[in-house]
C-alpha cells in the first residue's frame, strides 16, 4: 500500500495522469460519446479560465504567472487542475486563525536590539542592510557574541547533535520534513525516550508527506504513547493542494532554548552515508549555533507547533536566561519564510547577497530551477566580474529535475558562471558564501518549492566562525567536482536543448 501511495503522490506520475486524461477528453471530443462530456469541459473549462484570471489578477512575480499560463493553455481543460495541485496555496479556515494568533505570539516574542544592528551597519551597510529586511518581513532580530559551528556532513552533525541531546535538562524541540526508521533515527530516538523518563519535555514535528513512505501509517500515535509530544505537519487530506504544495521542508532542533541547530540535513540513514542511493557519498550542509540567537529558533519551532496543536499563549518560558555573554565572533540571524506571508524571503536573501557580492559568491544547491530574477542576479554578478561558482549533483535523485537543471548551464556559463557537479555522488547541501563576510546555511533550495510553496528556515551569518568553515570546505569541494563546459553542453544537445527547455514548461511543477 506505502508503494502504491509513493506513486499515486509522485509530482511527474500525478502530471502523467493529467496529461492522459487531457488526450482522453480530447478523444471524446472527437467522437462525441459520454452523455456528460459537455458539462464535464465545461466545468473543466471553467476552472482553467478561473486560474488564467487568478493568476492575472494575482499579485505575484510575472515571470511565474507565466510559468504557470502556459501549462494551463497547453492543456485546457485539465491546466486548472494542475494548478489547483500544484500551483494556488489554499490555506483553511482553521489554519488561518492559528496563523492570526501565532503571528501575534511571535511579534510580542521578537524584539531587536538596535545597537547591535547599529554595529553592523558601521561595519557594512549592505549587510546591515540584509539584516533589516530580514527583521522587517520575517521579525526574526540579528543576534551578537554567539558560537556557530558548520558541520560539512551529515555524520559529525549527528554525532554532535546526540551529545547535545544527552545533555538535555529541560525541553527538546525536534522538527523535520524527513523522518525515516534506521540507524540515524533510532538512535535519537533511544535518547529521547531516556530523556522523557527524566522529566525532559520533547516535542517532535515531521511532515507528514515528506515521511509518509518511510515511516508506520500514524506514527505520531506511536510517538504520543512513549511521552513524545508529535505532530504530523499538514496530514494528508483530499484536497490535492494541500497534499502537494505547503510542506514543512524546515529542519530544527532547539535544546533547552541553548543550543539549536539546522540545515539540510533530514533524519534518515543516506545522510550520515549509511545507506548510498545516489552515488558513493551525500554531502550534506548543518549548522549548531548557541547564545540568544537560538530563541530565534524556539520562536520558530513554537510557531509550527501551535499553527498545528493550538496550546501556548506566551513563549517566554522556554526562553533560556544567558547569564554571561558568549564569546563567539560576528552576527547571527536565524529566520524563516513562509508560503502564506506573500513575501518571497528565501529568494530574496540569496538574490540580496548576489547583488550585494563585490568578489566571489559560492553556491550549493541540489536543484538549480528557479525564476529569471535569480538567473538574471547569477549573470549579472559574473558579468560585472565576480567569481560565481555553483555546485550541483553529479549523480541525480530526481532525473527529469536534474535534465532541467542541467538545461540552464549553457546560458548561464556563456555569462561567467562556472557550475560544478559534485563528483562523489549527491550535494543536497543548501549554501551561500560571499566575499569572505556574510553566508547562509539552511533548507532552501534554489527551486520554486522552496521559494514559493514550501515553509523553510536558514541563518544568515555575518563574519562568525561558519563563514571561515564553509569557505574552506567550498574550495575543497571544488576540487572533488568536476566543472561543466560549454563543449559538455553542446555533446548533450539533445538534453540540454530540447529535454530541458520542453520541462521548462513545467517547471513550477516540478
Amino acid at each position: 500500500m506505502r508503494k502504491i501511495l509513493h506513486y499515486a503522490l509522485n509530482r511527474a506520475v500525478v502530471i502523467g495522469l493529467i496529461v492522459a486524461l487531457q488526450v482522453g477528453f480530447f478523444l471524446l471530443e472527437i467522437f462525441r460519446f459520454g452523455n456528460y462530456y459537455v458539462e464535464i469541459a465545461f466545468v473543466l473549462r471553467f476552472i482553467s479560465f478561473a486560474a488564467v484570471v487568478h493568476l492575472i489578477v494575482k499579485p505575484a512575480n510575472p515571470a511565474v504567472k507565466l510559468a504557470w499560463v502556459v501549462p494551463i493553455l497547453v492543456f485546457p481543460l485539465l491546466g486548472g487542475v494542475l494548478y489547483l495541485a500544484f500551483g494556488h496555496v489554499i490555506i483553511p479556515r482553521k489554519l488561518r486563525g492559528n496563523m492570526r494568533r501565532t503571528d501575534e505570539l511571535v511579534r510580542n516574542s521578537l524584539s531587536q536590539d538596535m545597537h547591535v544592528l547599529s554595529e553592523i551597519q558601521k561595519e557594512n551597510i549592505q549587510a546591515a542592510n540584509q539584516c533589516n529586511y530580514l527583521l522587517s518581513y520575517t521579525g526574526m532580530p540579528v543576534w551578537k557574541n554567539g558560537k556557530d559551528q558548520y558541520f560539512e556532513d551529515g555524520l559529525p552533525y549527528w554525532k554532535a547533535l546526540l551529545e547535545d541531546l544527552e545533555k538535555a535538562e529541560k525541553f527538546i524541540f525536534l522538527e523535520y520534513f524527513i523522518l525515516g526508521e534506521g540507524t540515524m533515527w533510532n538512535t535519537v530516538l533511544e535518547v529521547l525516550e531516556r530523556k522523557v523518563k527524566e522529566g525532559v519535555e520533547v516535542r517532535l514535528i515531521y511532515d507528514d508527506v515528506g515521511s509518509v513512505f518511510i515511516l508506520p501509517k500514524k506514527y505520531n500515535e506511536i510517538m504520543e504513547s512513549k511521552g513524545i509530544r508529535c505532530v504530523a505537519f499538514n496530514r494528508l487530506v483530499p484536497l490535492m493542494s494541500l497534499i502537494l504544495n505547503n510542506r514543512d521542508h524546515r529542519k530544527i532542533v532547539v535544546i533547552d532554548g541553548r543550543v539549536g541547530y539546522t540545515g539540510g540535513i533530514n533524519m534518515a540513514d543516506e545522510y550520515i552515508n549509511y545507506r548510498h542511493p545516489y552515488g558513493d557519498h551525500w554531502k550534506d550542509a548543518g549548522i549548531r549555533i548557541e547564545g540568544e540567537a537560538v530563541w530565534n529558533f524556539t520562536v520558530m519551532f513554537l510557531q509550527m507547533w501551535n499553527m498545528s496543536r493550538y496550546t501556548e499563549d506566551d513563549y517566554t518560558p522556554y526562553r533560556h536566561e544567558f547569564r554571561q555573554e558568549e564569546t563567539g565572533k560576528g552576527y547571527l540571524q536565524p529566520y524563516m519564510d513562509s508560503p502564506f506571508d506573500g513575501e518571497v524571503i528565501g529568494e530574496n536573501v540569496y538574490l540580496n547577497i548576489i547583488g550585494s557580492a563585490k568578489r566571489y559568491v559560492y553556491i550549493y544547491t541540489p536543484y538549480l530551477i528557479t525564476d529569471n530574477e535569480t538567473y538574471s542576479a547569477l549573470k549579472l554578478a559574473a558579468k560585472r566580474g565576480v567569481d560565481v561558482r555553483i555546485v550541483t549533483p553529479e549523480v541525480p535523485d530526481k532525473k527529469s529535475i536534474f535534465w532541467l537543471t542541467q538545461s540552464n548551464y549553457q546560458n548561464l556559463i556563456e555569462a561567467g558562471v562556472h557550475i560544478y557537479q559534485y563528483q562523489p555522488g549527491f550535494i543536497h547541501s543548501k549554501c551561500v558564501l560571499c566575499d569572505d563576510e556574510i553566508a547562509t546555511v539552511g533548507t532552501i533550495n534554489f527551486d520554486y518549492r522552496s521559494f514559493y510553496h514550501h515553509f523553510e528556515c536558514g541563518v544568515l551569518l555575518y563574519r562568525t566562525d561558519t563563514v571561515e568553515q564553509l569557505k574552506k570546505d567550498m574550495e575543497e569541494t571544488f576540487a572533488v567536482s568536476r566543472e561543466m563546459t560549454l563543449e559538455w553542453c553542446q555533446k548533450k544537445f539533445m538534453r540540454t536543448n530540447v529535454i530541458g527547455p520542453i520541462l521548462k514548461l513545467f517547471s513550477p511543477l516540478l
